[in-house]
């Protein structure tokens, strides 16, 4: 068999291949337009800052929607510091995204640092920003009209007695405590229970009381006789001690029958010869009961404690009336009682709080001192300026500016005409306490010429106003002051004998003046005080850290 082997060959149509050719660069051009590469840029704000300053650096990155972009975080910017990475903030446009990132970054070391290049990475592919550099200069110090000061001295602050108050109100909580529990456990009238309310009734209820609670016992049921027969000796016994006294308790038949006897005989007790063989006849039943273990049938048990009752009732109504004498005797006993009873507890409440005081001021005294306690509890003036409210307040013109416990008011001052060529204006201000030792004065004055202060002058002004109100042996000392802000004055201090306002007693007492002042204007601060209150020193070294005055009108 003869096998034909054909070949075939392609018959391609030139048009169509030009329609493929066409096809495929549209569909490439689209692709290479859709993947369109991502581009990163950056910028800083400024490359000239001083110490401190902060300088933005902003990075711009452009991709498609779909693409994953990771910024750098953290401390990637040394040798500049990070402050603060904004939130990142982003645009949309068709298919692509523009992201954009803020950093704040600063150096406090002057000198020229380079900001190095930052990796972007966008769909794990690396892309860096341009470096840069950031010049950082020094801040100019004038150091030839800026004033220079020493550090200040370590300053001793005294321990806060503020916590006094607390201590005091804890004392006044505790004495309300102990006077409530004093309240309800002594002077309250608490409610009686049955067996003290059986206990105040007369003898004679009493027993008849105690006779019937006999009665309704189950002694008898339960062959209890001996019991029975007890409690039934002991009311009749008790009764006879309390409203006939004879010393029944303790004495036996015979001999409790033989003063019964003998009360009868010397006409004090009218009872009848059957009456006391019938009690004798009971005494010597329950002797037998309670030493010879005799068992009576149970009705004359029962009859027993009958008879037993009315042995007690005829008794009663056998005593003689009480006299009066005796029934007044009786209302002054209760009385005696019933004051010895009160005086008791007023000796134990009384005993009680001084306790607690005494317990709480001793604590309180050895953790602050007996002074600040005492001042405390009874109050002290200036010791209440000091922990009161202070104001800051700047007073007159040139104005003087310092803190003190209370507003300072103004003062009326007139110019005499031996001033009036010098003096053109005073304004002042003072706070006076009410003892009139405590003073604060601050005065400033306008000059009619311009020409500097004359302080001697004024000093002398401020001995002679002393001595004019009464002041005596007044010593003076003088000294450079200077405020905080560097301004200088002069200050002159002392001591003295200080007259008290309306009394001629004299006063030894302290005072300070701060002398400030310019071409043209004075201004004054005048400071006085108790000597030895170290509450009125306290407040004088606060106010002279306070005290602030202008240098030029």
């Amino acid at each position: 068999m003869r096998i034909t082997r054909y070949k075939l060959r392609p018959i391609v149509c030139p048009s169509f291949l030009k329609r493929c050719a066409l096809l495929c660069f549209l569909f490439f051009e689209f692709i290479g337009f859709s993947q369109k590469n991502p581009s990163v840029s950056s910028k800083v704000d400024s490359t000239n800052i001083k110490i401190g300053e902060q300088v933005r650096f902003t990075v711009t990155v452009e991709a498609d929607t779909t693409a994953q972009v990771i910024f750098p975080e953290g401390q990637t910017f040394s040798p500049l510091e990070t402050v603060e990475a904004f939130a990142t903030d982003s645009t949309r446009k068709n298919d692509r995204m523009t992201l954009q990132k803020i950093y704040a970054l600063t150096q406090f070391d002057s000198g020229a640092y380079k900001l190095p290049a930052q990796r972007i990475e966008i769909n794990g592919k690396g892309f860096f920003t341009d470096s840069a550099m950031v010049n950082v200069a020094n801040v100019a110090v004038d150091t030839l009209n800026q004033k220079m000061f020493d550090i200040k001295p370590l300053m001793e602050v005294e321990k806060s007695r503020s916590e006094l108050w607390i201590w005091i109100l804890g004392i006044l909580l505790g004495l309300a405590i102990i006077g409530g529990l004093l309240y309800w456990f002594v002077f309250r009238k608490k409610p009686l229970s049955e067996e003290e309310k059986v206990a105040l009734l007369p003898a004679y209820d009493r027993a008849l009381l105690e006779l019937k609670k006999l009665e309704n016992s189950k002694y008898l049921i339960q062959d209890e006789y001996k019991q029975y027969y007890s409690e039934l000796t002991d009311i009749v016994r008790s009764y006879l001690e309390e409203d006939v006294h004879v010393s029944a308790m303790e004495s036996t038949t015979d001999e409790l029958i033989q003063k019964l006897e003998l009360r009868r005989d010397a006409g004090e007790l009218k009872l009848e010869d059957d009456t006391l063989k019938q009690f004798k006849r009971i005494l010597q039943t329950a002797d037998l009961v309670k030493f010879a273990k005799s068992r009576p049938e149970s009705s004359v048990a029962q009859n027993d404690r009958k008879s037993i009752e009315e042995i007690v009732t005829k008794t009663h109504d056998a005593l003689p009336e009480p006299t009066l004498a005796e029934l007044m005797e009786q209302e002054e006993y209760k009385e005696a009682q019933a004051h010895k009873k009160q005086r008791r507890k007023m000796v134990i409440s009384v005993a009680a709080v001084l306790g607690f005081l005494f317990v709480a001021i001793g604590i309180a005294v050895t953790q602050y001192g007996f002074d600040p306690v005492k001042d405390t509890v009874f109050g002290h003036p200036t010791k209440t300026l000091l922990e009161g409210e202070w104001v800051a307040s700047t007073y007159g013109f040139p104005p003087i500016s310092l803190e003190t416990p209370r507003v300072l008011k103004r003062k009326s001052l007139k110019i005499t005409p031996e001033q009036q060529a010098e003096v053109q204006d005073v304004q002042a201000f003072e706070y006076e306490s009410t003892d009139g030792m405590f003073t604060v004065t601050a005065i400033s004055t306008m000059l009619a010429a311009e020409t500097e202060p004359d302080y001697e002058k004024s000093i002398e002004g401020f001995i002679k106003s002393l001595e004019a109100k009464g002041a005596k042996n007044i010593i003076t000392k003088d000294e450079e002051f200077t405020t905080v802000t560097g301004v200088k004055g002069v200050k002159v201090f002392g001591s003295a004998k200080f007259a008290v306002p309306d009394s001629k007693e004299l006063v030894q007492g302290k005072y300070n003046v701060l002398l400030f002042g310019g071409k043209g204007f004075q201004q004054l601060v005048m400071l006085t005080w108790a000597d030895g209150d170290t509450y009125a020193e306290q407040i004088i070294e606060r106010i002279l850290r306070t005290v602030e005055v202008k240098t030029e009108v």
